[in-house]
């Protein structure tokens, strides 16, 4: 980690963005206190938490694994915090009881987690988290093991609980999908550092580097001497979906369709422009350019975005 500095207003969603091995995970586990930093500090809600374990701060977490215990029923599994905490077997009950209502499992509490399907299991692991009533909770990739379908629907139901609960989420994912339609700001990580941070919009719209545009949303980037003179020496993103496609002839540059890609209502076609590689977005309804083909490309000056390096 290289000088890492975060500030997190209670009651937000709060993603920490990046690939494998970029240092999100770690600042998870420093937050929740299974590591310690070698410097600085940890605060929460105020207060210094740098030395004290992870019992004895107000956060749980969720894991991508679940790490339910297989040999209790759903309904032990949610009461469990609350049975290392000491809270008497009637409250204990009636806690557990109403997690499960919370994530709409209450016909579920006897059953054991090898009877559930992933999204239900995933569903027990956040009503466990939640039992012990935490300020802030701190989710890693839990919804990683979820197939697309469950994922999407998934990621509507969490976003949809910290509304309702008014709680601090703190979400750590590789899916730049899932961080930009559940946060409300998001923290891009790559190589142990923080290279950008903001509201989805923000990061999509206006990205720094070519590694935050390439990485959130996906862009073209493209020296600048090659769209004009205003913008030699410097590197530019132009998103995909900012680039016009035209017959050949027409627009700011021709370029020979090296790829055909169809992916329902949009196609994404790959472009060779002089050298260039431009990926370009285009509705499948207006029909399909095979590969082969000249075109010509256009897009405003104010789709493009100048990078910093």
């Amino acid at each position: 980690m290289d000088d890492v500095s975060l500030d997190v207003p209670e009651g937000e969603f709060y993603s920490l963005l990046g690939p494998s091995g970029s240092g999100k995970t770690s600042v998870l586990r420093l937050i929740g206190g299974f590591e310690s930093p070698d410097s600085g500090t940890v605060r929460l809600f105020g207060q210094d938490v740098t030395r004290l374990p992870p019992y004895k701060r107000d956060v749980n977490t969720v894991f991508q694994d679940y790490a339910l215990f297989p040999h209790l029923s759903v309904l032990d599994n949610v009461a469990y915090p609350l049975t290392v905490r000491g809270v008497g077997a009637s409250e204990r009950q009636r806690r557990a009881g109403e997690m499960l209502d919370l994530v709409r499992l209450t016909a579920f509490g006897d059953r054991r987690p090898a009877q559930l399907s992933g999204g239900q299991r995933q569903r027990v692991a956040l009503a466990r988290a939640l039992a012990a009533r935490p300020r802030l909770l701190l989710l890693d990739e839990p919804l990683g093991a979820l197939d697309l379908k469950l994922r999407e629907s998934m990621q509507s139901e969490l976003r949809s609980l910290q509304r309702q609960l008014g709680l601090t989420f703190v979400y750590v994912t590789h899916d730049q999908g899932e961080a930009m339609s559940m946060s409300d700001r998001v923290a891009v990580f790559s190589a142990g550092r923080v290279v950008q941070e903001g509201t989805p919009q923000h990061l999509y719209e206006h990205p720094r580097t070519a590694f935050v545009a390439d990485f959130v949303g996906g862009a073209n980037v493209l020296p600048g001497e090659r769209l004009g003179t205003a913008f030699s020496g410097q590197r530019l993103a132009l998103r995909p979906e900012r680039v016009e496609v035209l017959p050949a002839g027409q627009g700011r540059l021709q370029a020979t369709v090296r790829g055909v890609h169809y992916l329902g209502a949009q196609t994404r076609l790959e472009l060779d422009a002089g050298g260039m590689n431009i990926q370009a977005l285009i509705t499948s309804a207006s029909g399909l350019p095979a590969v082969g083909e000249l075109l010509g490309l256009h897009w405003d000056d104010d789709a493009l975005r100048v990078l910093e390096g």
